[in-house]
């Protein structure tokens, strides 16, 4: 192990009022089957956090368990102060997080306008100056504003789950594997949508298999690996670490 790797294993973690987001020995799953197990992460407010890791490691399940979406078998989510270990998505969304999961992630028969509205459906009114700025990070989402949903390419669907989850205007955004499935030509404007948003002022928290081109945007990193941690450091110094490197990234 390098020593960078033990400086991040050993680093003590902050209280969990310091942090916008702050997960503490967390246990969780589906069912009878644990996969996390004593998870610890923590997302500063206005921060962009990178999970990576091997297949099977638990990163998509962190992201769940944020959004209540998995059995919570122990430990503790805190959000902006309150507990939310044991609430339900519907409840979670109130709290100011967005989640975008992997796939499925529009509703295919309503059109681009359609999907944005239902990102707003816990208002008792659209805003309309939300659907505007959503069509103005994403213009070629109001270029289709009539279209179905189902019609668009990869990237856009991509985009539109993104707007969508950003019609609430989110504290967080919670991000799964937003670049699986896309074209190598489209990945890196994707990162560079993401990296506007956080820009602009939202923490996002990110699960992604394109790990080195994660790491190089965001501020701090984890790797999960068997449903626990293994390392986390600044983004760029795991990028770096020869160990991380070999084991995780391919060299």
């Amino acid at each position: 192990m390098s020593p960078t790797a033990q400086r991040s294993e050993q680093a003590a973690l902050p209280d969990p009022s310091e942090s916008l987001l702050a997960v503490r020995d967390l246990d969780a799953g589906y069912g009878d089957l644990q996969v996390l197990d004593g998870v610890d992460m923590d997302v500063a407010d206005g921060e962009y956090v990178v999970v990576v890791g091997p297949n099977g490691a638990g990163k998509s399940t962190v992201m769940k368990s944020v959004f209540g979406l998995t059995t919570y078998m122990g430990g503790e989510i805190v959000f902006d102060g309150a507990d939310i270990s044991q609430r339900r998505p519907d409840q979670i969304i109130h709290e100011g997080i967005g989640y975008v999961p992997q796939s499925d992630n529009v509703f295919e028969s309503l059109s681009v306008r359609e999907n944005l509205e239902m990102g707003a459906y816990i208002l008792d009114e659209v805003p309309e100056g939300r659907i505007e700025a959503v069509y103005d990070r994403f213009p070629v989402l109001g270029e289709r504003s009539a279209q179905k949903a189902g019609t668009l390419s990869g990237g856009q669907r991509q985009m539109l789950a993104m707007g969508r989850a950003l019609m609430l205007d989110p504290d967080l955004l919670l991000l799964d594997e937003p670049s699986a499935g896309l074209a190598p030509d489209l990945v890196a404007e994707m990162f560079d949508r993401i990296d506007g948003i956080n820009d602009d002022g939202t923490a996002v928290l990110m699960v992604e298999q394109n790990a080195k081109e994660a790491l190089r945007r965001c501020d701090r990193g984890y790797v999960l690996v068997q449903g626990k941690n293994r390392y986390q450091d600044a983004g760029e110094t795991l990028l770096n670490d020869q160990q991380v490197r070999r084991d995780f990234l391919g060299g």
